[in-house]
């Protein structure tokens, strides 16, 4: 933890020497989420409802999406510039030194611009919390903690994924970002909306729903199943079997010879 800590220490220096930089990146992730807010709201003004899901409660859904994808992003983001760390045989270097690849990998990128998203998506949390009409007893305020850290659990899983296909392809696939990116727009909405073998997609092969559908129905009243309040604990432990994929990788790396 004190390396880490280092790491980012020096991160955030380095962003510091360009504050007007850093701030107008910020601002522009802040806008991604604002337009993709604003999205919804014309949608729901034109039709109402979802399903018989209001405005107030699909918000709920979008901020901790979003949230959770902000922080994965920010502290993740050495996976997802992996790549690179390969193409330029900077990852043998990793290797020799006497400390833990993946904390090393997750130090050479953090990505603090996010910061911007994160705190548009914490306005409309706040929002949607006093305009939903739930009353948040303790378990459900619980259940809310759970969706935001069994979310970034999730996406920082799937940056790991994207990161073990580049020891095999030097490059990340594309497809990937059908999970991520595609994932979080998906996750706007709880995934009911859609049809029934995406619903089942993202329960069984990547515990999507376990972080923005059956713990939302949960907290707003449409199921009263107690186990649906410890759903995102399913999303967190998708983080083991990232792993397992990460440690076959670099089982299986073979360095540039440089």
């Amino acid at each position: 933890m004190k390396l880490y800590l280092k790491y980012f220490s020096i991160q955030l220096k380095s962003v510091m020497q360009y504050k007007t930089s850093f701030f107008l990146t910020s601002i522009g992730q802040c806008l991604t989420t604002f337009f993709s807010f604003l999205s919804m709201y014309f949608l729901f003004t034109r039709f109402g409802s979802i399903k018989n899901y209001s405005f107030n409660e699909v918000l709920l859904c979008f901020s901790t999406i979003f949230m959770s994808f902000a922080l994965a992003e920010c502290f993740g983001r050495g996976f997802d510039a992996f790549p690179s760390i390969i193409s330029d045989g900077s990852f043998d270097r990793i290797l020799v030194r006497p400390r833990n690849e993946v904390l090393q990998v997750l130090g050479t990128k953090i990505e603090l611009t996010r910061i911007g998203r994160l705190i548009e998506a914490l306005i409309v949390f706040i929002y949607s919390l006093k305009t939903c009409g739930v009353y948040f007893s303790p378990d459900k305020i619980f259940t809310l903690a759970l969706m935001i850290i069994g979310g970034t659990f999730l996406f920082f899983g799937l940056f790991i994924i994207s990161a073990v296909i580049c020891f095999f392809t030097i490059e990340s696939l594309e497809i990937i970002n059908i999970f991520t990116d595609g994932g979080r727009e998906l996750a706007q909405y709880p995934l009911d909306i859609y049809k029934n073998f995406v619903l089942k997609f993202f329960t069984y092969i990547i515990p999507l729903a376990f972080v923005n559908y059956y713990p939302l129905l949960y907290i707003i009243g449409k199921s009263h199943n107690v186990l649906y309040m410890f759903s995102p604990i399913i999303a967190c432990l998708f983080i083991i079997p990232s792993f397992i994929l990460w440690k076959f990788g670099v089982r299986h790396y073979v360095g540039t010879g440089s």
